[in-house]
């Protein structure tokens, strides 16, 4: 039986601080997030900061209030929108402790997928830290539905994603992908897909005060005979590897990440974080706590095969 890696035990947080400046897809505002280094059990929080006053939220699903085209945390009347992007990379590089400042009150767009944010905790030079992670592990199978719409989770010893998407549209129609995660295959794979959207759609979401930054600079936009984007697309299949970008930050509001395998079919930010509080207020049957602590270290590594490469 294969070992765990030592690497993959140990909490990790980045060695250096580093900043970058943005649009808010939806507020078209210009924002600064800056990321900082953070101790052993410290988790992922966000500091807000607007007009001078300072907030600090950590993650919960509870604290989601808004999942129309993006999803939005808040806490005492600070809001914060977009954090779906930011969360899936810090997941898929396997970071654990985090404070991402942010002066504004969105995560900006950047170029819609999740690649700068990588190239910027890369830039930061991710280190391992003197304490074990841990886990919520699916314990047995679980299906939420919404309609014709579900998410279904099955025990897995790692992180696995069967996404299905469906749209009339014929540059899309039905879309499937098989994502089993890893650092490397979330950046060659997921990280560089980018949020897509509808030409059509255009003006009713600014009548809906929504998408006040987007732009072909940072979406992938449909119109009636294909994309608009000059590049075109970056995969084949870009549409349904960035819903499996969107559901990785979407399920990892929780203070530890998931281990499953998951299979979902067209679902959105609204049933990723309906799914991700049904099974938070039923942890105690459907999640268990993986802790690689040092009294358990020698049974965890003979029990378990490496929860990445499972």
């Amino acid at each position: 039986m294969r070992r765990i890696s030592e690497d993959f035990l140990y909490q990790r947080t980045i060695e250096k601080q580093v900043k970058c400046k943005g649009i808010g897809l939806h507020s078209g505002e210009e924002v600064e997030v800056v990321l900082h280094p953070a101790p052993v059990d410290y988790g992922i929080r966000f500091k807000i900061v607007l007009e001078g006053k300072e907030t600090t939220i950590g993650l919960s699903p509870f604290l989601v209030f808004n999942t129309e085209y993006a999803t939005c945390i808040g806490y005492n009347g600070v809001k914060l929108c977009t954090v779906e992007h930011i969360l899936a990379v810090i997941r898929g590089l396997l970071i654990d402790n985090l404070l991402i400042e942010v002066h504004g009150s969105e995560i900006p767009i950047m170029d819609g997928s999740g690649i700068c944010f990588v190239n910027l905790l890369r830039e930061a030079k991710i280190i391992k830290q003197p304490a074990y992670k841990r886990f919520y592990k699916i314990k047995r199978s679980f299906c939420y539905r919404d309609g014709e719409r579900w998410i279904k989770a099955y025990p897995y010893k790692g992180l696995k994603i069967k996404y299905t998407i469906s749209y009339p549209h014929p540059c899309i129609k039905t879309q499937k992908f098989l994502y089993k995660h890893g650092e490397e295959n979330f950046i060659k794979e997921i990280s560089k897909a980018r949020t897509f959207g509808f030409l059509s759609e255009v003006e009713k979401l600014k009548q809906k005060n929504l998408i006040k930054g987007g732009s072909l600079d940072n979406a992938l936009v449909f119109d009636d005979k294909g994309v608009v984007n000059k590049e075109g697309l970056r995969f084949k299949d870009e549409p349904v590897r960035h819903k499996i970008l969107d559901f990785i930050g979407d399920i990892n509001l929780l203070e530890y990440p998931i281990l499953g395998f998951f299979d979902v079919f067209c679902s959105g930010h609204r049933l990723n974080n309906l799914f991700l509080k049904k099974l938070y207020e039923n942890k105690e049957e459907l999640l268990t706590c993986i802790d690689f602590n040092e009294k358990r270290y020698k049974i965890l590594t003979e029990r378990f095969k490496h929860p990445i490469l499972a």
